[in-house]
């Protein structure tokens, strides 16, 4: 990728309102996001009748609610899947979402998709790897909750199922919502690019924008983060996702990063060309010198401007004789 892919992760903020849906849809491409992803999901399929929430989960929703309840209510059906793709086309920012069984991986199969984000959840399910393999396409993996086995296995199935490794972007995650910031281990991430000489970014959930910013200034190609349109919302997810004007400020700084890393060729930029003359310096006279003099330290100074002869050349200089004369700060 040429530039950082940005998700805007709009995953089930949408409380299961498709007009809710477009609004983050909208919010995604008014910050500058190259794509808004949702989670494509049949809650029988993913959850059982005895699974339990999260602590996080727990804390954001009803007690009451078991996780299968709380899922069904955020199912998207295939109709909004489309009505939701046709809408981003016209926004102008990718569609993705994140598949969690088999009939969602055929759903969005047909829809086109062209890019598979795989969640860190699902990167010990074998059966499921396999089927995203086989499709070879692109392939976005999250690893939190995983060991660097566990993502040479999952990296291992994905490949033999398929796709081509060239294909596959891996993203240092932690799944504690929102994560602490002595969990978030970074430089974790640099492992997984060294380890597995693939490209690497990061998916967050912490609070706030800053260890996204670390992560592109550390070479992430790729950057996810949930968002939403006002973190009172009763949801799971809300509490730790940001609102608009963060998601902006964080694509924002994002870009301005990309510009600031630049090309790794050291040498004088353009903008600072002009500043030589003025902040360099030169050999001047240090005092009145008549011609024939020999210039020695005593007769010569170092000072600026810098368009005369440069200091560089300061031994070369010293013991040669004077040709004009020269009065004091005047450049050789």
């Amino acid at each position: 990728m040429s530039k950082v892919f940005i998700i805007a992760e709009a995953g089930v903020n949408h409380n299961g309102s498709k007009e809710l849906a477009k609004k983050l849809i909208d919010v995604a491409s008014e910050a500058g996001a190259d794509a808004v992803k949702f989670q494509t999901f049949k809650a029988e399929n993913l959850v059982s009748k005895n699974a339990e929430k999260a602590d996080y989960q727990k804390r954001s929703t009803d007690k009451d609610e078991s996780q299968l309840e709380m899922i069904k209510r955020l199912e998207l059906d295939a109709d909004t899947h489309k009505e939701l793709i046709a809408y981003c086309q016209e926004k102008n920012i990718m569609f993705l979402s994140t598949p969690f069984d088999h009939d969602s991986i055929e759903l969005l199969d047909d829809l086109g998709l062209q890019i598979f984000k795989i969640s860190s959840g699902e990167i010990t399910n074998l059966p499921y790897l396999r089927h995203i393999g086989r499709l070879n396409k692109k392939v976005i993996l999250s690893t939190g909750m995983s060991d660097i086995k566990e993502i040479k296995d999952a990296l291992d199935i994905l490949v033999d199922a398929g796709t081509c490794k060239e294909n596959i972007t891996v993203l240092h995650a932690n799944t504690e919502y929102p994560t602490p910031m002595k969990d978030v281990n970074l430089k974790a991430m640099l492992t997984i690019g060294n380890t597995f000489d693939t490209a690497y970014g990061y998916s967050d959930h912490t609070l706030g924008i800053e260890v996204d910013i670390a992560a592109v200034a550390m070479g992430a190609s790729c950057i996810e983060k949930h968002f939403t349109l006002d973190k009172t919302m009763e949801g799971p997810d809300h509490k730790a996702s940001l609102e608009p004007d963060e998601l902006k400020d964080m694509v924002k700084a994002i870009r301005n990063i990309e510009l600031a890393l630049g090309n790794g060729v050291k040498k004088s930029s353009k903008s600072e060309s002009k500043n030589k003359p003025i902040a360099r310096k030169s050999i001047v006279a240090g005092k009145a010198i008549k011609k024939g003099d020999i210039l020695t330290e005593e007769n010569l100074a170092v000072k600026r401007p810098g368009n005369g002869i440069s200091p560089m050349r300061w031994d070369e200089i010293i013991g040669t004789i004077a040709s004009k004369d020269y009065e004091e700060d005047e450049l050789l």
